[in-house]
């Protein structure tokens, strides 16, 4: 008897992770390091997108932290450096098109981002995702903030988490000041949790 194909096996484990809803599955997505792309991420070189690219960063290491020194590339273009300093204080919204939640923060994201002006940064990770999934999440959500694209889930591992909508706060020389554990209910909130652990004032 034939083994079945690799796909069908897997589409279990897949069915899984989206009736979980904000659960990723395993949680035990494995960093490698490693810069080449996934045959996942290489879609982005093709990807049409509302995103805009990610910001320049200045050429300085970042902070010690618990994120993995990598480089992601970003959905409309750039790259989001985690072993460079941002700059600027930034909010890092990790969201997955799989996170139901995600559909309802998003928008506050985007909100945030009008509000940032020149004395914050925001950006998103797209996390344990596919390229198209994530860009047509993105789409319905009407965000057009710069996203980068993690689709191994290496931040969630690195701050040891499986569920989604997290948001981490990260100092201008890019040490995580705070992570929000689960989704942020309005700008008002946003906008305190800046000034309370950025210093920010909007």
């Amino acid at each position: 008897m034939s083994r079945a194909p690799r796909a069908l096996v897997a589409l279990p484990l897949l069915l899984g992770a989206l009736l979980t809803g904000c659960t990723s599955g395993d949680g035990d997505a494995d960093p490698t390091g490693d810069a080449a792309p996934t045959s996942a991420s290489s879609d982005l070189g093709r990807l049409d997108t509302d995103l805009a690219p990610c910001p320049e960063q200045p050429d300085q290491p970042a902070a010690d932290s618990d994120l993995p020194a990598t480089a992601f590339e970003c959905m409309g273009g750039g790259a989001l450096d985690l072993s460079r300093a941002p700059g600027v204080p930034t909010v890092l919204s990790l969201w997955a098109s799989w996170c139901p939640p995600c559909r309802e923060e998003l928008p506050l994201v985007q909100q945030l981002s009008a509000a940032a002006g020149s004395q914050l940064r925001v950006l998103g990770v797209a996390s344990l995702d596919g390229v198209q999934q994530a860009d047509s999440f993105a789409d319905d959500a009407g965000i057009t903030f710069p996203s980068a694209f993690d689709g191994d889930g290496e931040i969630m591992s690195a701050i040891g988490v499986n569920t989604l909508p997290h948001t981490l706060f990260l100092a201008a020389d890019g040490s995580v000041a705070y992570v929000q554990n689960g989704p942020v209910e309005s700008l008002a909130e946003f906008e305190q949790l800046v000034a309370d652990h950025l210093g920010v004032q909007l």
